[in-house]
């Protein structure tokens, strides 16, 4: 049983000095004593957080950064962002998914996330035929996490058509298309091949209002349900304006009130982006205990909006944060990103802020890790008895934190810059990161850069 000794660790109740954390051979927090020195313990090297989760990823857009930047057509947009998207995804191999996934997520954890929910949507051939295994592409990139030691709850998505009164699906797209009964086939292959596993959870995604009908949407739920009643259920929705005038054209409802309506959200269920609300839509959500799912850099990467952050937060609404299309890894930058959006449209400062938590670092931090924790279905997000150690020690030594008291200390690391403040990352009781440094990292970068290499080649 691993003891550590933490010279500061965030728990429940606060910051406290001094703290053992006791975990299992199985990877569990079993006891947590602040005040306390214990004698061959594993001295930490500084604060100790609970790891953050990463609660909307597409792995493979990883290898896309900077691929968009340029101005092909007047108004460039969202839109035509997903059509160059749409043509990348077709040209991928298995082989080169899970060396993309695995690059990532070494990134990942370096920056401190501890778990990734995996939205996965690229499930066939280019030709849109299955593989073999229809499970194929799922378990590369679980896999891939496995192989790196970061927690997944892995998504495969349902995915029907390509647009509100779309026609069958062409091109790329093929490679997406599921129908319910196909979703759980690959569903049921995930968990069978990584079932012995603690720190792989399969959860659903449904690509959008615009990709499948409501009669697929309560088929797909209903089924999956019936197999794992408390598994988490994603969904984007009113990601864009024009995405919600076509839904209100079509279905006589915005994309979040026909969700609302249309399915039982309830906790299990994460609505990533959720951008253009009406307050009745934040009230509704917020009342809902769905959580949020906020990726504030791709977001503004892809001119989509601001989220409604201060009257979602006041009606008590959850929420986490992803890094989604990859264009940055790292929870600190979504989160301050998160919050200074909200001050340039307000014209104010501390906007997470509240009377209860005045610390805005501290307000974000502990609504990310918990919201990151109900959308990935795992019991994370807090260092306390019953809780996976899944844990991330920062550089005290960082100039910025540098004798920082504990009611300054979230503050100055949320709020200090891009210069990386981890120093080690635990998974489940088992250390992924040590002194900035992932023991793969080089080999995971090689196999990369032959997959990037053979891309740009083809």
């Amino acid at each position: 049983m691993p003891v550590l000794q933490a010279p500061r660790a965030w728990l429940p109740q606060g910051w406290a000095a001094d703290v053992r954390i006791d975990i299992d051979d199985q990877g569990w927090i079993v006891e947590v004593t602040p005040d306390s020195r214990t004698e061959g313990a594993q001295m930490l090297l500084g604060p100790v957080l609970p790891g953050m989760p990463n609660l909307h990823s597409h792995a493979f857009q990883r290898a896309m950064a900077g691929l968009t930047e340029r101005a092909v057509t007047p108004g460039e947009d969202f839109w035509s962002w997903r059509g160059t998207m749409h043509r990348f995804a077709g040209a991928l191999t298995p082989d080169q998914v899970g060396a993309i996934a695995a690059q990532l997520y070494v990134e990942c954890l370096k920056a401190g996330y501890t778990s990734v929910a995996e939205f996965h949507y690229l499930h066939h051939g280019p030709d849109g035929g299955h593989y073999d295994d229809r499970a194929e592409m799922s378990r590369r990139v679980v896999a891939a996490a496995r192989g790196v030691g970061l927690a997944i709850t892995h998504l495969p998505v349902l995915f029907t058509r390509d647009g509100f009164n779309a026609g069958e699906p062409a091109g790329p797209v093929r490679r997406f298309v599921n129908r319910p009964d196909d979703l759980m086939t690959i569903v049921d292959g995930v968990r069978s091949a990584f079932a012995d596993d603690p720190e792989v959870r399969v959860g659903l995604a449904v690509h959008s209002p615009r990709t499948v009908s409501g009669d697929e949407l309560a088929e797909v739920v209903a089924a999956f349900a019936a197999s794992d009643a408390e598994a988490p259920i994603h969904i984007h929705a009113a990601e864009q304006t024009r995405e919600v005038e076509e839904c209100l054209e079509i279905l006589g409802a915005r994309p979040v009130a026909w969700l609302l309506d249309t399915a039982p959200v309830d906790h299990r269920w994460c609505v990533v982006h959720a951008t253009h609300l009406e307050p009745w839509e934040v009230e509704r959500l917020a009342r809902s205990g769905a959580v949020a799912g906020l990726c504030p850099t791709t977001e503004a990467n892809l001119g989509d909006g601001l989220f409604p952050l201060a009257p979602y937060l006041g009606a008590g609404g959850a929420l986490g944060i992803g890094s989604d299309s990859h264009i940055s890894v790292d929870p600190i930058e979504e989160l301050r990103l998160l919050e200074y959006g909200q001050r340039l449209v307000h014209r104010r400062r501390t906007i997470a802020a509240s009377e209860a938590v005045p610390s805005t670092g501290a307000r974000l931090l502990a609504a990310a890790v918990a919201g990151g924790a109900q959308a990935l279905g795992r019991r994370t997000g807090t260092i306390a008895p019953g809780f996976r150690a899944d844990l991330v020690v920062i550089d005290a030594a960082a100039p910025p934190l540098v004798e920082q008291p504990d009611d300054r200390l979230l503050d100055a690391l949320v709020f200090s810059g891009n210069a990386r403040r981890v120093r080690d990352v635990m998974v489940g009781g088992a250390w992924a990161v040590r002194d900035g440094r992932h023991r793969k990292e080089a080999v995971v970068l090689h196999e990369y850069r032959r997959a990037v290499a053979d891309l740009v080649a083809a």
